[in-house]
């Protein structure tokens, strides 16, 4: 069989006979097995190539000595001028210390390379952003991680980057680095997963609450998982207009709710502390009872798929809404949620509808924040492109099935930069004052530029198509697999 590269339609892969559960299952395995398949094919998925033309060889002394010292002083005299005069101004650090790699926990230093390259490569193809990948060895003498050292590695490296974005780091050390930086540097520093996660989710639910006829002041939210993710999702909704006495949020250990001294005990967990002064007053003793009724379930919690049980959907008020995001295995499966009566069901991947994705938000936040040369990502300007995404998703439609824009479509991610950045003009955090219209035009030609050069690598075979042998072993291992 021959498997064409594009992966149109994953479902058609697999035999009849598989039940949906059998179907999401081998899914899961057949990706797994072609990325393992993949990075090994192309040794990863980025490298560094020239953006300069070397027309001879004394371009050499142009680009490099001795012209290349009058760079040197114009940057040393004033320092922004690095953003222009490098590739700074279009340039992110992702930072990570591989402590919570999506679902794997910690991976070791080098264990996270393979998902900051992935972001590396979103950020380039979906924003028209450099990007280099940096795994952080955090570990103390005895052997636990230490957020001072990555808070002090970014110190040391802002100089060389227009924006820093951290990635993959475990609660609560996360909160600790990301407010750190975010006072202390003078770039942008944006944790996102859990600013980015949170950004697309509140997209998601403007515009999911729009088409089930609710608002958010008036809807009971009830939130599964009180990591980094959850919790500023909590904040931007509660930010955005939610109600804090009708929201409840769970961790492992049951809600947070002024009660909890544990959490009020341990300083590092100040984030979470901050949830449980607000939310729940009626303290819900389990989350089967603080679902019941509720008009939205926001599960970022431990892959199901029997994380979310299907009598709690059961008990959700009439057109609920449920987002069920773990990866790589959602907390309930869709067609499980939506045979108890969910009317919209969101995950965090892409073979599901209502894909509740980062990808669609961070390449054009970071670009709109370097654009006009931001000094750091507000909370402001997170929720500027939540609007901005669900904006750009109800002018093309929406549907209980199609509630959010997806990577394919370009210019989101235009519209996104040309937003955030006016945000951060009105904010006062930029250094730069553009229009709206110049920073569209420049994201959206950037955008463009980079995706024509890596389909010009394609076809000239500087980029070389995976064999369909690839293909063929990976997905026959996966349906192998779910056979037995």
């Amino acid at each position: 069989m021959k498997i064409d590269p594009a992966l149109k339609n994953l479902d058609s892969l697999f035999p009849d006979h598989f039940t949906e559960d059998q179907k999401a299952q081998a899914k899961t395995q057949f990706l797994k097995n072609l990325s393992l398949e993949a990075h090994i094919f192309y040794s990863g998925k980025m490298q560094t190539v020239p953006k300069c033309g070397v027309y001879g060889l004394n371009w050499f002394n142009v680009w490099y000595t001795p012209g290349v010292s009058i760079i040197s002083t114009a940057i040393r005299d004033d320092n922004d001028r690095s953003f222009a005069l490098s590739n700074r101004g279009n340039m992110v650090a992702i930072v990570s210390d591989s402590t919570r790699v999506l679902g794997d926990g910690d991976c070791s230093p080098p264990g996270g390379l393979g998902v900051m390259e992935g972001k590396a490569m979103l950020m380039t193809y979906l924003g028209g952003v450099d990007a280099v990948a940096l795994c952080v060895d955090s570990r103390g003498e005895n052997g636990k991680n230490d957020p001072e050292k990555l808070i002090n590695f970014v110190k040391m490296a802002q100089h060389s980057f227009g924006a820093v974005n951290l990635e993959d780091i475990s609660q609560p050390n996360c909160f600790r680095v990301l407010d750190e930086l975010r006072e202390t540097c003078d770039i942008p520093v944006w944790h996102d997963d859990a600013q980015g996660t949170a950004c697309i989710t509140l997209a998601g639910l403007i515009n999911a609450l729009k088409l089930a006829g609710k608002k958010i002041g008036d809807a009971k939210i009830v939130l599964l998982g009180a990591g980094a993710a959850n919790t500023t999702i909590a904040r931007l909704i509660l930010t955005d207009g939610g109600d804090p006495a009708k929201m409840a949020v769970f961790d492992s250990k049951g809600s947070l709710h002024p009660g909890r001294e544990d959490i009020r005990n341990d300083k590092r967990n100040y984030r979470k502390w901050e949830i449980c002064e607000k939310t729940n007053p009626g303290r819900a003793p389990s989350i089967a009872d603080a679902v019941k009724g509720a008009d939205v379930l926001i599960a970022l919690s431990t892959p199901g798929p029997d994380t979310v049980k299907r009598e709690w959907v059961r008990s959700m008020a009439d057109r609920s809404i449920v987002f069920a995001c773990a990866n790589p295995v959602p907390e309930i499966w869709p067609y499980a949620a939506k045979e108890e009566g969910a009317y919209i069901v969101a995950t965090g991947r892409g073979d599901f509808p209502n894909q509740v994705n980062n990808s669609v938000c961070f390449p054009g936040i970071l670009k709109g924040a370097l654009l006009v040369r931001a000094r750091k990502i507000t909370d402001g300007m997170a929720i500027r492109c939540a609007y901005s995404i669900a904006e750009f998703s109800e002018q093309r439609g929406i549907s209980p099935d199609n509630i959010i824009a997806n990577m394919e479509e370009t210019d989101v991610f235009a519209r996104e930069a040309a937003d955030v950045a006016q945000e951060a003009v009105r904010e006062g955090v930029a250094r730069l004052n553009l229009s709206w219209d110049e920073v569209y035009r420049k994201a959206k030609a950037d955008i463009l530029a980079t995706r024509g050069l890596v389909e010009d690598m394609r076809k000239l075979g500087h980029i070389a198509e995976p064999p369909g042998e690839l293909l063929e072993s990976a997905l026959k291992k996966a349906i192998e697999a779910v056979e037995k």
